[in-house]
């Protein structure tokens, strides 16, 4: 019995380590998950109490604002402080206790035992990755013009200056003046001042502070859509919105287009504004689409007057007309309201410094038609001709004095030199 006993209480002993094992094991297994939630919870603590590193970007709230100084609670870490120069102040939003503000960290701890911080650095680089999502997506934008100068606009984009010159503005706005006066252009740009336009950035380089937008290439896209559907010969309506020395614009259907001077009319012109004025409602055909310029004629839209006209005059007829310019290369000559000739000089004089002495201007003489071009409205004139042809010796005799003279001239020249 007692050997039986013996048995029993052996199977006792080798069932009891085995509990013992378990309840170790289920022990050891609970303070490893303990043991796992600490270290989480460690690291969540580790992470949320960090120390900032310089140049980094860190977020609190204004407690305390002075005159160029503004402290603020950096949350588990300290106050910090930003004044002077490094106080970005958003000239649309007045900055109040309790805001939130990011900044950049200038130093770990001052002589105060405060950080170092500064919102206008904080705020450049956070505008500049702005600025450069505007430019990766072809953003058109909006900008209140702030100033002008003879140059172009000043304005803000995120709150850092951009400048929008006068070429890159959009035909409705662009200040067309007489002789390109610098004061006249700056005083229809100042009419700009406060308005609110629309842009696209066209360069940018946040090293240099560099940033050049334009109101044209912002309607350009609308432009070209426009454009497509206009053609060469199509015959366009519109308002005259300048008149320059070379010539006019027209804007019509959102659009602009030159008409140059050549192309106002049949006639010779000295000034585009004795055919049309700012504000005269026209029509006129589109002779060519370049890119984005359009040119326009007035005249292709009228009978050319040569066709007739011209029928009247034949080459070695003498006819009176008016010098109405005088050139380096001869004389302009008005025959009637629509025919202009052209008297070169060599058909004047044999001496070119003696033009203005010979013919002047609003005086009527005689001419004899050398050469008519009806196609290209080239009619050549000459006063030497008539003269020939009334006393050829005469006329000998007076073009070997003026040679005479001029070879005198340039004897007495060499011997001055």
């Amino acid at each position: 019995m007692k050997k039986i006993g013996e048995k029993k209480s052996k199977k006792t002993e080798v069932k009891s380590p085995k509990r013992d094992s378990l309840g170790a094991f289920l022990a050891k297994n609970e303070k490893a998950k303990e043991d796992s939630a600490m270290h989480k919870l460690l690291k969540e603590k580790t992470n949320l109490f960090k120390i900032p590193q310089i140049g980094e970007i860190i977020e609190g709230r204004v407690i305390r604002q002075a005159k160029n100084e503004v402290e603020v609670d950096v949350e588990g870490i300290g106050v910090g402080i930003i004044r002077g120069p490094e106080l970005y102040q958003d000239p649309d939003q007045e900055l109040k206790i309790g805001d939130k503000i990011a900044a950049t960290v200038l130093e770990i701890e001052n002589e105060e035992g405060k950080m170092e911080l500064s919102s206008k650095r904080a705020y450049r680089e956070s505008a500049w990755k702005e600025i450069n999502k505007i430019i990766e997506n072809h953003e058109t934008i909006e900008v209140r013009i702030m100033q002008a100068n003879k140059g172009g606009l000043l304005t803000q984009v995120r709150g850092i200056a951009a400048f929008l010159p006068v070429s890159q503005l959009h035909h409705e706005h662009y200040p067309r003046v007489e002789d390109a006066d610098r004061n006249k252009i700056l005083a229809k740009l100042n009419k700009l001042v406060n308005q609110t336009l629309k842009v696209k950035i066209i360069d940018a380089n946040a090293e240099e502070d560099r940033l050049i937008v334009s109101e044209k290439q912002a309607t350009s896209e609308e432009q070209r859509e426009i454009l497509d559907k206009l053609k060469v010969d199509d015959i366009v309506e519109g308002e005259i919105t300048g008149v320059v020395n070379f010539g006019a614009f027209m804007r019509f259907d959102d659009l602009e287009g030159l008409i140059h001077i050549s192309e106002l009319a049949w006639q010779r012109i000295e000034n585009p504004e004795d055919i049309v004025k700012v504000g005269d409602n026209v029509r006129a055909k589109i002779i060519s689409i370049d890119a984005n310029r359009i040119s326009l004629s007035l005249k292709a839209l009228q009978k050319d007057p040569w066709e007739k006209k011209i029928r009247k005059y034949k080459v070695g007829n003498i006819v009176e007309g008016e010098i109405t310019k005088l050139s380096p290369f001869g004389a302009f000559v008005q025959l009637d309201e629509d025919i202009h000739g052209l008297a070169h000089i060599s058909e004047i004089t044999d001496d070119p410094s003696q033009l203005e002495k010979v013919v002047k201007i609003g005086e009527k003489r005689k001419f004899k038609i050398l050469s008519i071009e009806p196609q290209e409205h080239r009619l050549g004139l000459s006063i030497k001709a008539l003269i020939e042809e009334k006393s050829p010796q005469k006329a000998k005799t007076t073009k070997t004095a003026q040679k005479k003279t001029i070879l005198k001239k340039k004897t007495s020249a060499k011997t001055k030199k």
